[in-house]
């Protein structure tokens, strides 16, 4: 569907929230933020993963990376949901904010609406969207899934961890990668400029078509 994706700016909306008003570029300023969206209040699987949210916001605050969640429906219903939330998971405590879209122009803007999902007046829903915003204010990785899947919380605890590592050293995470493992010097970096920021040294896998192009470093 096109839409916001990786590389563009987020727009800078500003929408009635569980928190008041938020303009969104206000609200991710020189931070990280995960941008996410549910399909409804009050529905199964967007149940579980709020309370996930909520019971990760720790993980994501030692990150500097803020949550930020929206929703069609509006705030009194956002804030009865959380109620709920709260007592699925009793010391999940719902801290971040989520938005109001009973319009639903903003969640089409932000590239999170099901192509099949409608609600009972033949609307489209919210897909289950989630963007990792920079402080760019750039979208930096996207997740989407289908309604009938729930997210893993895991993952997006990794991505963030491997977004922030390729920034901070200008490389990249193989697959399946971890804080503390291995990285990937990019293939535009030669042997000498890898030697040089690198210091620490680096190995070339030894492949059949003779090419030294997969190198492994470790960073701090």
């Amino acid at each position: 569907m096109p839409g916001l994706t990786i590389g563009d700016t987020v727009p800078n909306l500003e929408l009635d929230s569980t928190h008041g008003k938020i303009r969104i570029h206000d609200f991710v300023g020189d931070t990280y933020v995960i941008l996410f969206s549910h399909p409804g209040d009050f529905t199964p699987v967007c149940t579980t993963e709020l309370a996930a949210m909520a019971g990760y916001a720790k993980e994501f605050d030692k990150r500097g990376v803020k949550l930020l969640g929206i929703s069609c429906d509006d705030v009194q219903s956002h804030k009865d949901w959380i109620k709920d939330i709260e007592a699925y998971k009793p010391g999940n405590r719902v801290t971040y904010p989520i938005m109001a879209d009973p319009s639903r122009e903003a969640i089409k803007q932000l590239n999170m609406v099901d192509p099949d999902e409608k609600d009972s007046n033949g609307g489209h829903l919210p897909s289950r969207a989630l963007h990792i915003v920079g402080p760019d204010k750039k979208v930096k990785l996207s997740f989407l899934y289908p309604s009938c899947v729930g997210r893993n919380m895991d993952e997006v605890v990794r991505a963030v961890d491997a977004l922030q590592t390729a920034a901070k050293h200008a490389v990249a995470t193989p697959v399946n990668w971890k804080p503390g493992e291995r990285v990937v010097i990019p293939p535009g970096v030669s042997d000498d400029e890898a030697k040089e920021k690198f210091p620490q040294g680096f190995d070339t896998a030894d492949l059949p078509s003779g090419k030294g192009y997969l190198r492994f470093t470790k960073v701090g």
